[in-house]
């Protein structure tokens, strides 16, 4: 279908039954700092928070009334799924949606709220869409594709004829996640043909870059492999008809990695108090990307807010990230000399520089190796003078911010049995959080003992919270927790606890 006719598809196409006229909001804090107008299209809002619903609907109510009589099927783990149910509902269909035996509760729980039957088949997405085209052949039930379909598209579609409704005059750029392509093929028909001065940027996560390699390749191709972390794009192959028509329409592809979208997602949660999922963020994560690296200035910029399904339990990944992402955190691996006071003086090194992480564990030979998080505020620029200072000061350091092992596991596995620790007693302490406040902590503590076993992580709480391995003979065990007690800091003695001794002891 020549891409013109897209428009008259997005002109008749009736969504307004199920979904919200979304607002195009301002992003203030994001404009200022970055230099460019930046306004949010919040399909984040829709009733099911994601812009799904538009397309599913959309199809649905093109099906004559003995198609409709069989209902529909579709295959999803997330928010394609809860279109079609809510989409279905409306129109007084069944819907049956088969999903992955390991899509989490809260998506297949959400389905069946809203009137959907959940199949769960298979481990993966392409054994549940091979199971749903089965069934469909079987009770003759309507498949409902997530993003391959005209009427799909055009549904999708319908945001790019709000949002040009919405602005005062035609924004300099456009930045659209992109999965399977058909939210980006809807929008750009609308808009390359409406307003053909506008950019249109597609948007994908590097480890999940199907349009990218479709573009590459000429044609679509399925990837070998693809990243989760951005589940609502996590799309291995995408469709025939939105890669012609992204081909066609699209200026460029961006990709952006996890650090960005974890900053991204906590750029959002700053303007809006809203936490997107990690498909919502990936248009402003392309923005920072691309005024970083080109140095856009002035432009009137829109990102594509295109959903909010975020597990609970993501959020501690996408706090861990973010900072690294948004260059505010280094990691290093820094060698110190092994001995009493030398914790001290590498923190009286940082300066004011804030600490929000230290690992550490005695281990043979004379050389103590720390794994340390330390705050930024002037970005890479203010890492490379650390590493600079550090290495006047004769420290050896790594910077393992870019390591994907470190970030992900290392940082938590520092540590394990200390044969070497003689008479250690394990004791845990809580101090007020402030730049300097870690060094100021060992200052009290002393420097005439030794440190077996240290962990410390600024969570950005009012309270920093320290792990001491303290090495001790039996009899200076008194003197010890009286001098504790002297620094006016609540602490626990933790020598007795059975985590302690099943791992550290």
């Amino acid at each position: 279908m020549p891409a013109h006719h897209y428009v008259e598809l997005i002109e008749s196409a009736e969504v307004y039954d199920v979904a919200e006229r979304t607002p195009l909001d301002p992003a203030p804090r994001l404009s200022e700092r970055l230099s460019n107008e930046i306004w949010l299209k919040r399909e984040d809002l829709q009733p099911v928070f994601s812009f799904k619903l538009r397309g599913a609907y959309n199809k649905i109510r093109q099906l004559s009334d003995a198609e409709a009589a069989n209902g529909v099927i579709c295959s999803s783990a997330g928010n394609h799924a809860q279109g079609v149910a809510l989409a279905a509902a409306r129109r007084g269909i069944r819907a049956t949606v088969v999903m992955p035996v390991t899509t989490p509760s809260i998506k297949s729980d959400a389905v069946r709220r809203l009137g959907g039957q959940v199949v769960l088949h298979g481990d993966t997405y392409d054994d549940a869409q091979q199971h749903a085209h089965e069934l469909a052949t079987r009770d003759g039930a309507s498949f409902v594709h997530p993003f391959d379909d005209p009427h799909v598209i055009a549904g999708q579609g319908t945001i790019g004829r709000e949002l040009l409704e919405q602005c005062a005059a035609p924004p300099d750029a456009i930045f659209i996640p992109v999965g399977g392509g058909g939210l980006a093929a809807g929008i750009a028909s609308w808009v390359r043909a409406k307003a053909p001065s506008v950019r249109l940027i597609g948007v994908e996560p590097v480890d999940a870059a199907s349009m990218q390699a479709a573009f590459a390749a000429g044609e679509p191709v399925a990837l070998a492999d693809v990243g989760g972390f951005a589940d609502g794009v996590a799309v291995r192959q995408v469709g025939a008809e939105t890669y012609r028509l992204c081909s066609e329409l699209l200026d460029d592809i961006v990709t952006v990695d996890t650090d960005e979208t974890c900053a991204a997602i906590q750029d959002l949660f700053e303007e809006t108090r809203t936490v997107v999922e990690p498909a919502g963020a990936l248009a402003i994560a392309a923005i920072n990307h691309e005024v970083a690296s080109k140095g856009l200035a002035g432009q009137r910029l829109i990102a594509i807010n295109c959903g909010a399904n975020m597990n609970f339990d993501r959020l501690r990944h996408v706090v861990e990230r973010s900072a690294t992402g948004r260059d505010t955190e280094a990691l290093l691996a820094v060698d110190l000399p092994e001995r009493p006071g030398a914790f001290l003086a590498f923190c009286q090194t940082l300066g004011k520089r804030s600490v929000t992480e230290f690992n550490y564990r005695k281990r043979p030979g004379d050389v103590a190796r720390v794994f340390v998080g330390v705050g930024l505020s002037a970005g890479n620029a203010e890492k490379y003078a650390l590493l600079d200072s550090l290495s006047a000061a004769g420290y050896d350091s790594t910077d393992l911010s870019d390591n994907e092992l470190a970030k992900l596991h290392v940082r938590h596995m520092v540590g394990g049995i200390g044969p070497l620790a003689d008479g250690e007693r394990l004791y845990r302490f809580r101090f007020p959080e402030r730049p300097g406040a870690l060094a100021k902590f060992l200052q009290a503590v002393g420097d005439d003992r030794n440190i077996s076993l240290f962990h410390y992580r600024n969570h950005g709480s009012d309270y920093g919270r320290v792990l001491a391995g303290i090495e001790v003979a039996c009899d200076a065990v008194g003197a010890l927790e009286q001098h504790f007690a002297s620094l006016g800091y609540p602490w626990w003695d933790e020598t007795d606890n059975e985590a302690y001794r099943l791992f550290l002891r």
